[in-house]
């Protein structure tokens, strides 16, 4: 069994990570939201809105939904 996944990078790496993505360590790329970089703008595959933030918007990503199916992930991500 896997550890947790902090257990794979340095402290510095973990803490860079959990200031920079909405999910450290988990499957999605995108940005955490802040007041700064809010989660306001629609995706540009599906176009459902408030899906990703500007930073998101910035490294041309999509959804996680719209990621998930791309990847052959279908197993219900969230809603952003």
């Amino acid at each position: 069994m896997e550890g947790p996944p902090w257990e794979n990078y340095t402290d510095e790496e973990w803490h860079q990570m959990c200031h920079t993505f909405q999910d450290p360590g988990g499957n999605s790329a995108l940005r955490k939201v802040t007041a700064s970089n809010p989660r306001n703008l629609p995706c540009p595959t599906c176009g459902e809105p408030n899906r990703l933030t500007p930073a998101d918007v910035q490294q041309g990503y999509q959804c996680n939904s719209c990621a998930d199916r791309a990847e052959g992930r279908n197993f219900g991500s969230s809603d952003y």
